[in-house]
């Protein structure tokens, strides 16, 4: 069995957005030679998100608008903003989307649904954040 572990960084221009990072996860595969196993994709910051859906723009307007029916960004709403911060609903975001995707690798590709593609998803973004790749198998 081996291993391989990469990171991707991102820091984006604004405090929500979703990036598909399906060609990054992809290169890593390749990097790593590994035919057969498994892809962990992990968020590594407690207000973002990593999840696997379908690459639409609709869909992806559709996700902002209902995560910010159930979590309204609001400096006076929440207990943890209270705290100084300002985040709360960036946390509770990145709560129902997930934070992190396990994807089987097959003949060296990942065995994808139709349609399926890795995300990032960003609640409070402006600043660097990481995301890690954990590859395994042989």
């Amino acid at each position: 069995m081996k291993s391989y572990t990469q990171y991707l960084v991102f820091n984006t221009k604004n405090r929500k957005e979703f990036i598909n990072i399906t060609p990054q996860v992809e290169e890593a595969l390749k990097k790593s030679q590994i035919q057969q196993g498994l892809c962990l994709v992990n968020a590594m910051h407690i207000t973002s998100s990593v999840f696997i859906n379908d690459d639409e723009k609709g869909l992806h307007r559709d996700f902002g608008s209902w995560l910010e029916e159930l979590a309204p960004f609001s400096k006076e709403k929440y207990q943890h903003n209270l705290s100084g911060e300002d985040n709360a609903d960036a946390h509770l975001k990145r709560t129902i989307m997930g934070r992190e995707v396990v994807v089987a690798i097959t003949n060296s590709k990942f065995d994808f649904g139709p349609w399926e593609q890795i995300f990032y998803g960003e609640f409070d973004g402006q600043r660097r954040k990481r995301v890690l790749i954990k590859i395994i198998g042989e």
